[in-house]
């Protein structure tokens, strides 16, 4: 998992609350669990004007105009500013899979479902809940200034604006943790390799027949 550190991106406003992991990924798109190739079928329904399908060239599907993540003014975003429920829906990992896949490490929203809230953190995009009146004004701003970008730092635990205003935000400090040092499931177990090896070698002696061919 790629560390997080300090992120300077653009921001585009996805001004839907209550967006669920459906539309984040639609169902028919949940057969591959190999994490990559779902950005392309980020929103598909609302980012395509037809009907997408797995392993479908998407190169020459017709795109919706009126779609945020359409206008050029979006393209190369990094943060996706959201309303509120985000997520909500099924527990489908792909939605985090989807969004990183696309490029988005942050996304800000004044509440967060929680099953997506956690896998968010598992997969390398820092979720970050914030007042609705200040979600508000991130709209406002974005909307109002073409190439709006937002610096959030991750260690210090703030969001800074174009116009300089500090915005702190709160983060459990385990997940904290994980995100600065890229660490998902399996680099938090591998960091105890070497105990888990020379537990195997203990019970090899203890119980050897566990261990016997068949």
């Amino acid at each position: 998992m790629e560390k997080f550190a300090t992120l300077n991106g653009i921001v585009a406003p996805l001004d839907r609350a209550n967006v669920d992991t459906d539309a984040i990924i639609p169902k028919q798109f949940l057969k591959s669990i190999k994490r990559t190739g779902f950005g392309p079928n980020l929103f598909d329904e609302w980012r395509y004007l037809d009907h997408g399908e797995p392993g479908r060239d998407n190169s020459g599907r017709p795109l919706n105009p009126d779609f945020v993540l359409n206008q050029p003014r979006y393209q190369d975003a990094q943060i996706l500013l959201a309303r509120d429920n985000f997520g909500c829906g099924s527990s489908r990992e792909h939605a985090p899979w989807a969004l990183l896949d696309y490029g988005f490490r942050v996304v800000i929203a004044p509440g967060f479902a929680d099953i997506f809230f956690n896998n968010c953190f598992k997969n390398g995009i820092l979720p970050i809940v914030l007042d609705a009146s200040i979600v508000d004004q991130f709209f406002k701003e974005v909307t109002k200034t073409e190439g709006y970008r937002l610096i959030v730092d991750l260690a210090a635990q703030e969001i800074k604006s174009p116009a300089g205003q500090v915005i702190p935000f709160e983060v459990e400090e385990f997940r904290k943790h994980r995100l600065l040092n890229g660490l998902d499931d399996i680099g938090l177990t591998l960091q105890h390799a070497d105990d888990i090896r020379a537990y195997e070698q203990r019970r090899k002696l203890d119980a050897p027949w566990l261990f016997d061919a068949p």
